[in-house]
């Protein structure tokens, strides 16, 4: 196997929060590695004077868009794997032009955040943040009857959005029993029977799925893709979570959507953020409200950093990556 020189450009204290002691022994043992301790984010002429020499670059949160100015002195740069979520804001055309490879760990964060997607629908259907509220208000034993609660098993759960995310939760969703109707313009019948995913359109999924999640990325055809007419198509009492993006609902309509109470709603992203503390949506009882959270845990934030440095050790071995992304990729990603 290979020694490789690798660069990593997170900067304390957030690398601490996602690379482990033991993946940083492992990491060194097919690998040269110099660290960013400079306790903030390198700008582009930094990473620039920097990359002489190096095989390859985890990077994270922050890192700076790699053009042609910061890659021109990356005379041995092979790889690019990121240990964070989105590559929009960094991958630029050089670095394809170049030949680099790039990965990223949004697989890993899907997981996590498909996880969360389950645990609010649950929150959503039997409602323990409902009861607690009230036995915490004085209630000594609130009445069961008073507010109605549901199981997820037998349930039709309508995911917008068959990516890394719709696909991990597909996958739970299916293991407790509910039915799975997926829209996707790019789900092909083929691969929805092998994801065990029933096709369908959007207005479909709206109208016929009392549990409705939102895995879509933002791009020119999903932005505000859910307006009022859509909105409005929802099932009264339904259960809607949105772990994705603020963008792909046009948040002033679901607002006004919301606060008939016709359905309840899970929110962890919103536009903008951080939500304005006067905001409507939060003195709705029927939201829950979450600071885009779904995909942060320690075991995802570690694993994000894991992930990557086993992509490196596959460089090492000659070995193809696990998630590679090519330049067509970029316009279907979040």
């Amino acid at each position: 196997m290979a020694s490789l020189n690798v660069l990593i450009t997170v900067p304390q204290p957030l690398r601490d929060t996602i690379l482990t002691t033991e993946a940083y022994d492992r990491l060194c043992t097919f690998a040269r590695v110099t660290m960013n301790e400079d306790g903030r984010n390198w700008t582009g002429p930094e990473i620039a004077a920097r990359l002489s020499g190096v095989d390859a670059m985890i990077t994270g949160w922050g890192i700076v868009p790699l053009t042609e100015e910061v890659l021109a002195g990356a005379d041995r740069l092979r790889l690019v794997a990121h240990a964070a979520g989105s590559i929009k804001g960094f991958a630029t055309a050089a670095v394809f032009d170049r030949g680099i490879a790039v990965s990223h760990a949004a697989a890993r964060i899907a997981e996590s955040v498909a996880e969360f997607t389950l645990a609010v629908v649950m929150a959503g259907l039997r409602r323990p943040q409902d009861f607690d509220r009230r036995m915490r208000a004085g209630e000594a034993w609130p009445k069961v009857t008073d507010t109605l609660t549901y199981e997820v098993a037998g349930k039709r759960v309508g995911l917008l959005g068959m990516g890394y995310v719709g696909r991990c939760s597909a996958r739970l969703f299916r293991a407790v029993g509910a039915e799975v109707w997926a829209f996707d313009p790019y789900l092909t019948p083929e691969r929805a029977v092998e994801l065990g995913v029933h096709k369908a359109d959007l207005d479909d999924v709206l109208r016929s799925c009392p549990i409705i999640s939102v895995h879509l990325p933002v791009t020119d055809e999903t932005r505000h893709l859910l307006g009022a007419r859509e909105l409005a198509l929802i099932a009264d009492g339904a259960v809607f979570v949105n772990t994705a993006r603020a963008w792909v609902v046009d948040q002033d309509a679901m607002v006004r959507e919301l606060a008939t109470g016709r359905f309840w709603a899970a929110l962890d992203v919103f536009d903008p953020e951080p939500l304005p503390a006067d905001h409507p949506l939060r003195a709705m009882p029927n939201v829950l409200l979450t600071p885009h959270v779904a995909g942060r845990t320690v075991d995802s934030h570690q694993g994000l950093m894991a992930a990557m440095i086993d992509e490196v050790e596959r460089l090492a071995k000659g070995q193809p990556l696990r998630y590679p992304i090519t330049r067509d990729m970029l316009a279907t990603m979040a």
